[in-house]
């Protein structure tokens, strides 16, 4: 392996890594948590570290309050509508995502009512975290929060009513949202898991061959906790893989 990627090795499988404190703010219908969200190309993993809490999902399979505890890891599959509720104050997760860095590039997609999904530019407003300033804000961070709990819940009215075409019609939506972004998305996997799945099959060719000479790159990489957090849809954020990046930009300069 030569550049960059030699230098700063990405992580495990390409994965992305967020620290998450979950958003305390109480919503219309008395729960406490963040902005109900789905992903359409990645499977997300809960490492529960701290707290208390549920998730809450949709799929076709109904509605369901998965129990979020210290020690447990909770995973869900692209379609999953997910709420993260912090029900002690406390919940504090890591997120463990596959294909990192595809939801920054788009594969997250919040409950709004229809008429917010209608096209990108009107979803990009009722999404948008900046304030009057121009500043993210939480005000703003939780303003889309009330605004996708207001579609979640018209959605579960409508999916335990017996109304299949809900769900199926915000899954078109979401897909339409998407596909502009699909380019990008697959430079995503080339970069990411794809060649990171490529490199492991190499690595098994050369043990085959009774080759260890990529043994001798080995090394330990550490990087330190986020100097800030960020507003996301469940709550405050520290993300690694920007470091992580950050850091093999530097290592990669002449």
């Amino acid at each position: 392996m030569t550049g960059a990627a030699a230098r700063v090795p990405p992580f495990p499988g390409a994965v992305g890594i967020t620290d998450l404190s979950a958003y305390t703010w109480e919503a219309v219908d008395g729960v406490h948590g963040g902005s109900p969200h789905v992903h359409l190309a990645c499977t997300e993993c809960y490492v529960v570290v701290a707290g208390s809490g549920r998730l809450q999902t949709l799929t076709t399979a109904g509605l369901r309050d998965v129990p979020l505890e210290r020690g447990d890891v909770v995973w869900f599959t692209p379609g999953t509508i997910h709420r993260t509720v912090n029900d002690d104050g406390a919940l504090h997760v890591v997120v463990v995502m596959q294909n990192g860095g595809l939801p920054e590039a788009g594969d997250a997609v919040m409950t709004f009512p229809p008429e917010h999904l209608a096209d990108p530019a009107a979803y990009a407003a009722a999404a948008s975290l900046a304030g009057e300033d121009g500043r993210a804000s939480p005000e703003r961070a939780r303003a889309r929060r009330d605004l996708a709990v207001e579609g979640f819940l018209e959605l579960v009215r409508r999916t335990e009513a017996g109304d299949g075409e809900a769900l199926r019609a915000f899954y078109r939506s979401a897909v339409a949202l998407a596909r502009p972004h699909l380019a990008r998305w697959r430079v995503v996997l080339e970069e990411g898991a794809a060649r990171e799945a490529e490199r492991t099959r190499e690595v098994l060719d050369a043990l085959e061959a009774a080759d260890p000479s990529h043994l001798d790159a080995a090394r330990a990489t550490r990087l330190a906790a986020p100097p800030s957090r960020t507003l996301g849809m469940c709550g405050l954020l520290a993300a690694y893989d920007p470091l992580r990046r950050a850091l093999e930009a530097e290592s990669a300069a002449p």
